[in-house]
């Protein structure tokens, strides 16, 4: 188990005050995933990969030391951060991936990203500074939040995972845990917040969450406070995911059934991501430290405590397929699906 010593990376954080939201484009769209399936070539159901380059079957060790490019606008981000891809299935028994969109509150020169996600590192919420120290992750660090096997309520609903049906780019608000029932005039959108509480020992668990405690609110609201056995802070990480379902309107199922599934096959409930923490030497601690919000720490055009690129220089930034299969045509199955069992 990796473990490290959390307080003396306590004593070099400080009051934290920064915000950080940021676009990354697609890095890689295919069935590897190194935290809960390691070594497996291919893994059980296909992902959507933004960030560094290095993302491969097995990743160990510094992830911001091994890559080489990343699709996210910081520069010395090389983190990984992913999630199940969403598939409209027609009534034919068909199903065709559905694509992305950048994020319109991105607010700089977005509409070229690749598809990809917004990605969030907060300590309070988007309006006022905060009154502790936040403790950035270290080398080695993963997580994971939600689970494929989640497949109704009963089984617990997270208010850390959640779905918008946009009536425009820049609806926010009225979330619902499963999938939308109606079409959306203009997509989903898919929320992820993980814990922001860490036991302070180990940088994984046998299950990527046991190390982490979830005191999530939801909504962007302000974690509650941590409990004595995971007392370290860390920042609150966010996704968004725009999937653009405009495409499939017309093709609604004629009994009104909700046509969406995730790509191993399960309903909203079981909506999960992934987190490998990449970022290059204290950038992130750096960051965090600061007193900037959002652009203020750093967009192209912007001087800030970050380094920034363009989106022509994000969406050049490839990882090496290592599984060859399609996963974008109409599909008589959903990839890894003839392999059983859902991971």
């Amino acid at each position: 188990m990796l473990k490290m010593n959390w307080k003396l990376h306590f004593l070099t954080a400080s009051v934290a005050h920064a915000a950080l939201r940021f676009g990354c484009s697609t890095v890689s769209v295919q069935r590897l995933d190194p935290l809960v399936e390691p070594g497996a070539n291919p893994s059980s159901h296909v992902h959507q990969i933004v960030g560094g380059n290095a993302f491969a079957p097995t990743m160990k060790g510094d992830i911001g030391e091994q890559a080489n490019c990343t699709t996210c606008v910081y520069t010395e981000d090389f983190s990984n951060y992913w999630t199940a891809v969403m598939y409209f299935r027609h009534e034919n028994g068909s199903y065709k991936r559905v694509p992305q969109y950048p994020n319109a509150q991105l607010g700089h020169n977005d509409t070229n990203i690749k598809g990809g996600m917004t990605i969030y590192y907060t300590e309070k919420d988007f309006s006022s500074d905060g009154d502790q120290y936040i403790t950035g992750f270290a080398p080695g660090f993963r997580m994971t939040v939600g689970s494929p096997t989640v497949n109704n309520k009963t089984n617990g609903t997270n208010p850390g995972l959640a779905y918008t049906c946009l009536q425009s780019i820049l609806t926010r608000g009225s979330e619902t845990p499963d999938f939308p029932k109606k079409p959306c005039p203009a997509g989903i959108m898919a929320i992820h917040h993980f814990p922001a509480c860490w036991d302070g020992k180990n940088l994984d668990s046998p299950d990527h969450q046991s190390h982490m405690f979830s005191t999530t609110r939801g909504h962007f609201l302000e974690a509650g406070p941590c409990p004595a056995s995971h007392p370290v802070r860390v920042p609150q990480v966010a996704y968004e995911t725009m999937w653009n379902t405009t495409a499939f309107a017309d093709m609604w199922p004629s009994d009104g059934s909700q046509p969406f599934v995730w790509s191993f096959m399960g309903n909203g409930y079981g909506t999960h991501a992934d987190y490998l923490f990449g970022w290059k030497g204290d950038s992130l601690q750096r960051a965090i430290n600061d007193t900037c919000m959002f652009h203020g720490c750093g967009s192209p055009g912007v001087q800030g405590v970050l380094k920034t690129q363009t989106v022509e220089e994000m969406n050049k930034c490839e990882a090496r397929t290592a599984v060859e299969e399609d996963v974008d045509g109409w599909l008589d199955e959903l990839p890894g699906m003839n392999m059983g069992g859902v991971v």
